[in-house]
C-alpha cells in the first residue's frame, strides 16, 4: 500500500469515523502515521477511538462531534483543516433503512438526501476547492452494490448510493488535471454495526461478508487507479455475473428475491 502520509499530507479527513468501516479507515492511517480529523454524531465511540488511536499509533487526532446532515457540516469540517496539511478526505456515513419505500416519512426522505448527497457534495466541493494547487489530493466516497443494481426494499438508500458512484464517476476525470484523486467504493455485505442491526437474525450467517478493515483497505489500495472498485472477489464476480451474462431486468429480479429472502417480514 502507498504511503498516504507522504502522497496526501500528513493530515486526513474521515467522515463517519467513529464504527464500522469509517473506524477502520482511520486505524489504517494511523497505522501508517496520518494524523487524523475523525467526524462522527457518536460521541462516546468517538472519544474511545480517539484515546485508542492516539495511545497506540502515536498521532494526533483532532475530534469533531456533529451529524453530518447538518446544514452546516461540510463548513465546520473544512474549519477543522483549514490551518492543517491535509489532502485526503474519506466520507463514509449514510442514512440506511430496510423498508418498503412507502414506509419511510418525509423526514426520512430529506435525512436520505442531505446525509448521503448533499454532505458529500458539499464536502467534496469545499474540499477539493480548498487543496486545489497545493499538491496531490485523495477523496473516497463509500457506496455500495446496491448502488449499481437496486434491489427492494432499500430504494432510497440505493437511489443516494448511485448518486455517489456517478459523482466520483464523472469528477475522477475532471480532477485528474488537478491531481486529485477520487474513488468511489461500492462495498458489498460488510460486518458493521448498522448493517448487523439490520438483520431479523443477528446471528444469521451470511456468506461472503467482508469485515470492514478489508474494504476499507481495498479502497485505499485502489484510489489513483481508477473511479469505481468492488471490494471482494465474490462481489467483483457477481456483478460480472449480473451485469454482463445477465440482462438489467433479470438482475434486478435476482438482486430483490435475495432480499425478499433476507428479510422475509418486509
Amino acid at each position: 500500500m502507498k504511503s498516504f502520509k507522504q502522497q496526501y499530507g500528513k493530515w486526513a479527513l474521515v467522515a463517519g469515523a467513529a464504527e464500522g468501516i469509517g473506524k477502520a479507515f482511520s486505524v489504517i492511517l494511523a497505522r501508517q502515521g496520518q494524523h487524523l480529523v475523525m467526524v462522527d454524531h457518536h460521541a462516546e465511540a468517538l472519544t474511545d477511538l480517539t484515546s485508542e488511536i492516539e495511545g497506540k499509533y502515536g498521532v494526533k487526532t483532532i475530534s469533531l462531534c456533529l451529524d453530518l446532515a447538518g446544514e452546516n457540516a461540510p463548513g465546520k469540517c473544512m474549519e477543522a483543516i483549514q490551518n492543517l496539511d491535509c489532502r485526503m478526505m474519506i466520507y463514509v456515513p449514510a442514512f440506511s433503512k430496510v423498508r418498503s419505500f412507502l414506509s419511510n416519512s418525509q423526514e426520512d426522505l430529506d435525512r436520505f438526501i442531505h446525509l448521503n448527497c448533499r454532505a458529500p457534495m458539499q464536502l467534496v466541493h469545499a474540499f477539493a476547492s480548498h487543496i486545489e494547487g497545493r499538491g496531490p489530493g485523495g477523496i473516497i466516497l463509500m457506496s455500495s452494490l446496491a448502488g449499481l443494481i437496486g434491489p427492494q426494499f432499500v430504494a432510497p438508500y440505493a437511489g443516494t448510493r448511485a448518486f455517489n458512484i456517478v459523482l466520483a464517476e464523472a469528477l475522477f476525470h475532471e480532477f485528474s488535471a488537478k491531481s486529485i484523486d477520487i474513488l468511489a467504493c461500492c462495498a458489498g455485505i460488510t460486518s458493521t454495526p448498522t448493517y448487523l442491526a439490520s438483520l431479523p437474525d443477528k446471528a444469521a450467517n451470511i456468506p461472503g461478508i467482508l469485515d470492514a478493515e478489508t474494504v476499507a483497505a481495498f479502497a485505499l489500495h485502489q484510489l489513483g487507479k481508477k473511479a469505481i472498485c468492488i471490494p471482494g472477489w465474490k462481489n467483483r464476480f457477481s456483478y460480472f455475473i449480473l451485469t454482463r451474462i445477465l440482462s438489467r431486468k433479470q438482475a434486478s429480479a435476482l438482486v430483490s428475491k435475495a432480499m425478499r429472502k433476507m428479510y422475509p417480514g418486509k
